[in-house]
Formats: structure tokens, C-alpha cells, sequence
């Protein structure tokens, strides 16, 4: 099984998601995602001040197999974008929980007891 720390919450579409102490959260894909694509090669970001839906398309990752969407776990305002993994994209490979894609201004923080919490997402990652 992927790595699935505990500390995390988690969405059904395979992204992470940290809240942080200033109330922003920050958000990447699963070790489970990336190990399901493979090498990635190109990662597309949201904009800064772009608002968005949860569930919603946010960013794009691509590897050698295939692209797939991002989507966003909970709904808000991107606040600030990771310009190292559009640099490296081979970095969330290395490192899904260290190469986060973005973070995010949450409409409703409440919003995150929405999502899976580490057993929740084993248990439909597999």
C-alpha cells in the first residue's frame, strides 16, 4: 500500500490536503496517484486569486502514460501556487507529500470534515 500519512485528509479524486496554522490549506496528489501515473513530466497550476468549486477541475498532472485533472478537495480561493514541481515535475514522484501543488483559501473551512481521513482513503485507494 501507499504511503497514507495520517495527518492528512483526503478526497475521493486522490489529492491531499493539510490545513495550515494560518488557516489556509495546502493540497498535491496521493503517493497512490502519483505511483498510478507514473513519471510525470508536466504539471499545470492554477491561477493566483482564481476561485474554485470543490470538486471542480483545478490543475492538470501529466506523465509519460497519461494526464489526468486535479480537482479541488474543498471550495476557495487559490492563494499561492508551487512553481517548483511546474520546474520538476519528477519532484511529486520523489515525493507526493512533499511536492505540494497549491494552497488554498478555504469559502468554509468546515468543508474538511468532508473528507477521507486516512483510512477512509485506504480503504477505497486499496
Amino acid at each position: 500500500m501507499s504511503n497514507v500519512p495520517a495527518t492528512l485528509k483526503y478526497a475521493a479524486s486522490h489529492e491531499w490536503v493539510l490545513l495550515n496554522a494560518d488557516g489556509t490549506v495546502t493540497i498535491g496528489i496521493t503517493d497512490h496517484a502519483q505511483e498510478a501515473l507514473g513519471d510525470l513530466v508536466f504539471v499545470e497550476l492554477p491561477e493566483v486569486g482564481a476561485a474554485f468549486e470543490a470538486e471542480k477541475e483545478i490543475a492538470v498532472v501529466e506523465s509519460v502514460k497519461a494526464a489526468a485533472d486535479v480537482y479541488a478537495p474543498i471550495a476557495g480561493e487559490v492563494v499561492e501556487v508551487n512553481q517548483a514541481v511546474v520546474d520538476a515535475p519528477e519532484s511529486v514522484n520523489q515525493d507526493a507529500y512533499a511536492a505540494w501543488l497549491f494552497k488554498m483559501k478555504p469559502a468554509n473551512v468546515a468543508d474538511l470534515d468532508k473528507l477521507l481521513d486516512a483510512a477512509g482513503y485506504q480503504a477505497i485507494a486499496g
